[in-house]
């Protein structure tokens, strides 16, 4: 069994700062591009920022500049630093794991998500 476990979503103001940590557990050999995505009501669920296992980082334009994706490989975790945030950044944030397990199994697994809410 592969857990995807998320932390660090919450309330905050415009202008303010989260930190985002998603941690993968379970029964896993490899972990090789994570990511993280948003889905905001009445809109379909959106990529936000991607990493590879060797460190290769894309973002939607929306959060470039602002947000930070980075990874703990040893500790199959995967962060979103996002500051400078903005209320059209208020949605429920997903993270994303492309992995092996020890069984050779290569599947995407997804977290439960987490809310984040930005407004005044």
């Amino acid at each position: 069994q592969v857990q995807l476990v998320e932390s660090g979503g919450g309330l905050v103001q415009p202008g303010g700062s989260l930190r985002l940590s998603c941690a993968a557990s379970g029964s896993i050999f490899s972990i090789y591009d994570m990511g993280w995505y948003r889905q905001a009501p009445g809109k379909q669920r959106e990529l936000v920022a991607v990493i590879t296992s060797g460190g290769t980082t894309n973002y939607v334009d929306s959060v470039k500049g602002r947000f930070t994706i980075s990874r703990d490989n040893p500790k199959n975790t995967v962060y979103l630093q996002m500051n400078s945030l903005k209320p059209e950044d208020t949605a429920v944030y997903y993270c994303n794991a492309d992995l092996r397990r020890n069984d050779y199994l290569r599947n995407t697994y997804w977290g439960q998500g987490t809310q984040v809410t930005v407004s005044s």
